[in-house]
């Protein structure tokens, strides 16, 4: 899973190439988490998007949309050679997630709501037909530290205890910044995961960025008997050692070629990845 992940860094670099840049800091940070989710963790079928008992992710911080097709593209939701059209006329990768594209399941950008989102998909799953007979499907949702200042976030946490809501797990990827500067700077709390645990979630902390760690906290987070919180320490720009950590790294536009082969040269070769599999058998 390394090299999906070194993949999907050099699809992003691409990605922020283009007319409009993109929010590189963000999406790098994520990587590993999305990689481990869609190529581990997930229940899913590339070959039907739409299976009704697939499990299901929601990408709350919708700015880092690149990732997410960069992930989908290396697990063959959509060609390779789709990320290069991102944010030109009349393509569908957009500069936040897009419905149109198999394995975006809704069109975040506005902070704050994809929790809600997911309590809602969460709750439809142990509903449907058969759910009280077999494990329903999950829903996984990935929210950002920053994200974690808007109060419907909250809210919705609460309500995902109530629900008791055993097939939800929310990752969250601390990178310490947001766009305005450093998240300690901008909105000080509780350690992260101390907030989760208050609401109620059986929560885990891991690295980030360590792909086998986060299979095993994926994997206890499943186990939970309630809702469940994986907090990810992560590193803004992970990858791009020229950006590594800065707050300047949140939108980035490499609109030269100077540019695009100083960051090229930072990120590294991507070794080439191995063919996607189908369906997942279990539940990872």
């Amino acid at each position: 899973m390394a090299a999906r992940a070194r993949a999907v860094r050099e699809h992003i670099v691409e990605m922020c190439a283009g007319p409009e840049g993109g929010h590189l800091g963000g999406s790098m940070s994520a990587v590993e988490i999305l990689v481990a989710l869609f190529f581990r963790t997930m229940d899913i079928d590339p070959a039907d998007p739409e299976w009704k008992q697939r499990d299901i992710f929601v990408l709350s911080k919708g700015h880092a949309a690149m990732a997410l097709y960069a992930t989908l593209a290396e697990r063959g939701f959509i060609p390779r050679a789709e990320v290069a059209t991102f944010c030109r006329p009349g393509s569908r990768l957009a500069t936040h997630g897009n419905v149109a594209v198999p394995g975006v399941e809704f069109a975040t950008g506005s902070l704050g709501h994809g929790l809600a989102l997911a309590n809602g998909t969460a709750w439809a799953q142990r509903q449907a037909d058969g759910a009280a007979a077999r494990t329903p499907a999950r829903t996984f949702v990935l929210l950002g530290d920053g994200e974690l200042q808007e109060g419907t976030v909250w809210e919705a946490a609460q309500v995902a205890r109530a629900l008791n809501a055993d097939n939800l797990v929310a990752v969250v990827d601390v990178n310490d910044f947001q766009q305005t500067g450093a998240v300690r700077e901008v909105s000080d709390g509780a350690p992260v995961a101390d907030r989760w645990a208050g609401f109620g979630w059986h929560t885990v902390e891991v690295d980030g960025h360590d792909l086998a760690a986060l299979g095993e906290a994926l994997d206890v987070a499943a186990r939970a008997p309630g809702p469940a919180a994986v907090v990810c320490r992560t590193v803004k720009a992970k990858g791009v050692g020229v950006l590594e950590g800065r707050s300047a790294s949140h939108f980035v536009r490499l609109d030269t070629e100077r540019k695009l082969a100083r960051v090229r040269g930072s990120l590294g070769a991507a070794a080439a990845p191995a063919a996607s599999g189908g369906r997942r058998s279990g539940r990872g």
